[in-house]
């Protein structure tokens, strides 16, 4: 597997009040949350002791998510070096850390000793613009489907990695940060996010291609809190003039508090003071308009109430 690409580069900690207040499993996490680390437990064990409390499945494959991305960590050396030889679940439960792949055969091996159908899918995500239209060589991510009955829609997404937290940019520390969506994510945005190496689990509607996939724009970790839908410009990489508007818009089913957009241009030293919008909230439907009036190629993100939901590359010219 080629190098995973640094997780959630910019994030704030307000999504975890955000996710707290909307949360539907809070009995659940809380039960597992009690429990502690199970140091002490192999992964049968383990298993055993978060789900015999819950008579559901969906419960049952919720307390398993909770406590893996809670309680295993990503591994920067492993991710740097491309090292996938430490992903047995005994081997990540022992050593409280792993790669994309091992939270996702963790998950797995979990699911199935609760006797969930649970399988680990193989793919790509992207973390930053300068991943929009380029195409990785390999697979760079893992995470899980989950089956809860005999019809196509009660197939479920799990990724417990980008759950646990994110990288820096230079892969080398971890920073712990749950995120509750990404456990029976919404298909359509994890479609925008995440791309299976076997078409067959892309679940519902989403890219005809990898090629497709990657010119899209980066979805971050906020936008599964508002429920973010239909985010154009759909072209990751923006073209534009310094006399021309470009128009944004996505759909919001979370969106009624929401108070303010953002505009942040560049990237570390070269990065602009944030620019607030004027937007429209018609329920729901997000709309504003910005001309940007600099001769450059920088990444844009786009930030609600602080918390970034998109990124895009923007081309400017005269």
């Amino acid at each position: 597997m080629k190098k995973l690409i640094p997780l959630f580069l910019f994030i704030c900690t307000a999504n975890q009040v955000f996710a707290q207040n909307n949360n539907p499993y809070k009995q659940v996490d809380e039960y597992v949350k009690k429990l502690g680390a199970l140091e002490a437990f192999n992964v049968a064990v383990i298993a055993d002791t978060l789900t015999r409390q819950f008579a559901e499945k969906e419960q049952k494959a919720r307390a398993i998510f909770y406590w893996t991305a809670n309680n295993i960590a990503l591994d920067p050396k492993a991710i740097k070096s491309n090292d996938n030889k430490k992903t047995d679940p005994v081997l990540v439960v022992q050593l409280r850390k792993a790669t994309s792949l091992g939270f996702a055969l963790l998950i797995q091996e979990m699911c199935s000793m609760a006797k969930i159908r649970c399988l680990t899918v193989d793919g790509y995500v992207k973390s930053s613009s300068e991943d929009i239209n380029n195409k990785p060589d390999e697979i760079n991510h893992s995470w899980n489907v989950v089956q809860l009955g005999q019809s196509p829609e009660q197939w479920y997404y799990i990724d417990a990695a980008k759950a646990s937290g994110y990288l820096d940019k230079k892969q080398t520390l971890f920073t712990p940060l749950f995120t509750s969506e990404y456990f029976f994510a919404d298909r359509l945005l994890f479609n925008l996010d995440h791309y299976p190496d076997n078409h067959a689990w892309l679940l519902g509607d989403g890219p005809k291609g990898l090629g497709e996939f990657y010119a899209l724009p980066i979805i971050s970790s906020a936008a599964y809190l508002y429920g973010m839908q239909k985010p154009m410009p759909l072209n990751g990489y923006i073209k534009t003039k310094t006399t021309a508007l470009t128009n944004f818009s996505f759909t919001c089913s979370n969106a009624g508090s929401l108070a303010s957009i953002t505009l942040l241009m560049g990237d570390g030293n070269k990065q602009q003071k944030p620019v607030p919008m004027n937007f429209t909230n018609t329920s729901g439907l997000i709309k504003f308009s910005y001309t940007f009036k600099r001769e450059d190629t920088f990444p844009l993100h786009i930030l609600a109430d602080g918390k970034e939901i998109l990124q895009y590359m923007v081309e400017v010219v005269e």
